[in-house]
């Protein structure tokens, strides 16, 4: 009898948790041994972590077990580190072991992209997974907490800096300025003591975003007491806060750092050619010069042919990408090598939520604001969790409180 191929999926983000549900979907197992790798056992939304980072949601209701989504009798699931890949032994290294693969999918996520600024690593708080937004939360708690215990006030206890005007720093900023009146209320302390500093290095805040609903959204942030410094670069990141290019301070405790991904050392460190961790994928998303090697999610480059750039690393493009990976993987399973399909990434739209019942976004060509964007958001994040464990995961991990 002729050995099962072996497919290995590294990563259970979006791209990842897709490929591996699919391919279950299509029965794939039945023809190939399919493994999934991750670090942890369960998979979280990244999309949602500036929430718990800030204190307005539970960090458990972004997460969920492997083992609840996906069916461990048909898939194996191994908890551990990727090290290093060999392309060329066709191995995987873990830090507990190693594996072998006939076909491998990376979608080992990315890494925050510090631009080489000093002092970011050692001093800077990054919303990147469970863990460090937990670390965030309680952070930002305790400043609080203790700022009134001082008989000398430290005002920088009071002061944050989000350093960063893209995606992520925007969503954050918005969380931040609804939890902090709730804070003030805990701990006693007036409104105007607390500052959140938004400070961006381009020329505007949500680079590339549609220019009324940019505006919209720094009004709206602007009347929560958000201040934002615009085309105003980070020179170094201190233990006591953040050093402008202009030579000017910030004096803060709780910087966080939100300015970009690249994609994973893991892959710039196994031979692949990369640009900031990421790998130029062929049209059906392998790696260029290897047949059995998939590339998805933040870690894959895909050029927007209209305008030439990249496109940005999203979850919406991770999760199309898992249905043409899937679907490839089962053509090479069958020996249909030309039968292969073209990735065409598909933007349904872009929504932003800014904190409460607010949120911009554009879907198709119509632009929405406050309510209804955010609204919208919630219909997606739900969808999402549909096309992952359907309406018992929706139940269970959605976002039901629609309007």
């Amino acid at each position: 009898m002729d050995k099962k191929p072996k497919i290995v999926i590294l990563g259970a983000g979006y791209g990842g948790m897709m490929t591996a549900t699919r391919l279950l979907k299509a029965n794939v197992h039945q023809d190939a041994e399919i493994t999934l790798v991750n670090k942890h056992n369960y998979h979280y939304q990244t999309t949602w972590l500036h929430e718990p980072a800030a204190g307005t949601l539970h960090h458990d209701k972004t997460r969920m077990r492997i083992e609840n989504v996906l069916d461990l009798n048909k898939i194996n699931f191994v908890k551990d580190a990727v090290k290093e890949i060999k392309t060329e032994d066709k191995k995987v290294i873990l830090e507990g072991g190693e594996l072998d693969y006939d076909y491998l999918v990376i979608g080992l996520g990315s890494e925050p992209e510090t631009f080489g600024i000093p002092g970011v690593k050692e001093h800077a708080y990054a919303i990147r997974s469970v863990n460090s937004v937990r670390q965030i939360r309680e952070h930002i708690e305790y400043m609080f907490a203790s700022y009134n215990n001082e008989i000398e006030k430290h005002e920088d206890k009071l002061t944050f800096v989000v350093a960063g005007a893209g995606f992520t720093g925007i969503e954050f900023v918005g969380e931040l300025s609804e939890r902090i009146p709730e804070l003030c209320e805990e701990y006693d302390i007036a409104r105007d003591k607390v500052k959140i500093y938004s400070v961006e290095a381009a020329p505007t805040a949500l680079p590339g975003f549609d220019e009324e609903l940019v505006e919209y959204a720094m009004n709206l942030l602007e009347s929560r007491g958000v201040e934002f410094l615009i085309e105003t670069p980070i020179k170094e990141v201190k233990e006591d806060g953040v050093l402008l290019n202009d030579g000017s301070e910030i004096k803060s405790r709780t910087v966080v750092w939100t300015t970009g991904v690249r994609g994973s050392s893991v892959v710039e460190n196994s031979g692949f050619e990369t640009m900031r961790g990421r790998v130029k994928v062929e049209k059906d998303l392998r790696a260029p010069g290897y047949d059995d090697v998939f590339i998805i999610g933040d870690c894959a480059l895909i050029i927007n042919e209209e305008i030439n750039r990249p496109y940005p690393p999203t979850a919406q493009i991770a999760i199309q990408q898992s249905y043409t990976c899937s679907n490839n993987l089962k053509s090479l399973i069958q020996g249909k090598d030309d039968h292969l399909e073209t990735f065409k990434p598909e933007i349904k739209g872009t929504v932003a939520s800014l904190g409460g019942k607010e949120a911009i976004g554009i879907v198709g060509e119509r632009k929405l604001y406050g309510g209804s964007a955010s609204a919208m958001k919630k219909i997606i994040d739900n969808r999402y969790l549909y096309l992952l464990g359907g309406m018992p995961l929706v139940l269970k991990k959605g976002k039901l409180n629609i309007f």
